[in-house]
């Protein structure tokens, strides 16, 4: 499976139009470059707050972004079947009756969408933009094989991806934003260490870049990358991509799923088979 991992930068778009075109674009670069999925970072939606505030506020930066919510997830399913791809539109504020939820739309090229919701919520989160942690863990089936979105935080818990690789996922896909570089690490190790103990591809997708006018993506820092597991057959260090560090940029990678088969069957260790069943696993949702 070719990837797009798509390291967006918050630069504030002059429109809504204007933002999608944007990603369309993306789309576009990732569909010539051969991929089969654009995945965009955590609250990359956020941006399009910057087209209507000057001073960052959290409250009118939510209500911005959530009053556009159907309008964005309508604009990804258009230019996911427009390209052909499947398509992870990163995450984004979402109300409900009950509260707001991170909420991550994946949607596939025939235009089904699937949500994956953000379950434990950053102290920022929780304490500040009154963000409500969401559904527990699922599993996008999908043509090339099943795959789980863990964002951010979520993937600093090994039970919680667990879920998704129990129900068969080979690739999590890892949308973050961080605003400090010790919170891109605590993502970027926690994603090293879940590709070796489950014996699977994950890749992490980041903000990137300072957006002074915003309370909530004021700053952001990272790299696109693909890690997977350290064994004969893969990288010795576990990196099969890495893009440049708090750079704008579409980084491809390439995932083998059916090389996670092999070597969970006949690895030197084999994590996937020796971890003890925790929790049941996630369920599945088809995307086509």
């Amino acid at each position: 499976m070719r990837l797009a991992l798509a390291a967006f930068g918050v630069s504030p778009p002059p429109s809504f139009a204007a933002f999608m075109t944007r990603i369309d674009r993306l789309a576009a670069q990732a569909s010539l470059g051969g991929a089969d999925l654009l995945a965009l970072p955590e609250y990359a939606a956020m941006v399009l707050a910057g087209a209507s505030i000057t001073a960052p506020d959290v409250e009118i930066e939510i209500a911005t972004v959530t009053a556009q919510a159907d309008a964005f997830i309508a604009a990804l399913r258009d230019i996911a079947m427009r390209h052909g791809l499947y398509v992870l539109g990163g995450s984004l504020p979402m109300r409900s009756a009950q509260a707001i939820y991170n909420r991550a739309p994946f949607i596939g090229p025939t235009g089904i969408i699937g949500f994956q919701d953000k379950q434990c919520m950053t102290r920022f989160e929780a304490e500040h933009w009154t963000i409500t942690g969401g559904a527990p863990p699922c599993v996008f089936r999908t043509a090339h094989g099943l795959i789980g979105v863990s964002i951010c935080y979520d993937s600093e818990f090994p039970l919680h991806v667990r879920a998704q690789i129990t129900a068969g996922a080979k690739l999590i896909l890892v949308p973050s934003t961080t605003e400090a570089e010790a919170g891109f690490n605590r993502v970027r190790l926690s994603a090293r260490a879940r590709a070796i103990e489950n014996q699977c591809f994950i890749a992490t997708i980041p903000l990137v870049g300072h957006a002074p006018w915003s309370a909530i993506i004021d700053a952001n820092h990272g790299y696109p990358a693909l890690f997977t597991p350290c064994d004969h057959g893969f990288p010795p260090n576990g990196v099969a991509a890495m893009g440049a560090l708090n750079e704008p940029s579409l980084l491809f990678a390439t995932a083998d799923l059916t090389a996670i088969d092999r070597i969970r069957a006949d690895g030197g260790v084999l994590n996937h088979r020796d971890w003890p069943v925790a929790i049941p696993p996630a369920p599945i949702i088809d995307l086509g």
